[in-house]
């Protein structure tokens, strides 16, 4: 039996973020990648996503209270 890390109920969605749309994002925050903070590559919630190092990654978390908020984080290796 394996179980399957991005169907889990409290694993949030990952998705990878276009190349315009981090520009986008640096600029909207006037930050640099350096200024995220870091997930691994072998984080196995981004390992279905085709990401190499450099890329930035947007986790999307939902509440009751806040409903969905984004969390961006830089991939890195190990």
């Amino acid at each position: 039996m394996t179980l399957n890390v991005l169907q889990h109920q409290f694993v949030p969605k990952h998705s990878k973020v276009s190349d315009s749309d981090k520009e986008k994002l640096f600029a909207t925050h006037t930050i640099e990648s350096k200024h995220l903070p870091k997930i691994l590559i072998t984080d196995p919630a981004i390992s279905s996503l085709g990401i190499k190092a450099g890329d930035v990654i947007k986790i999307e978390r939902t509440s009751r209270t806040a409903g969905t908020t984004e969390y961006y984080r830089l991939v890195v290796e190990g």
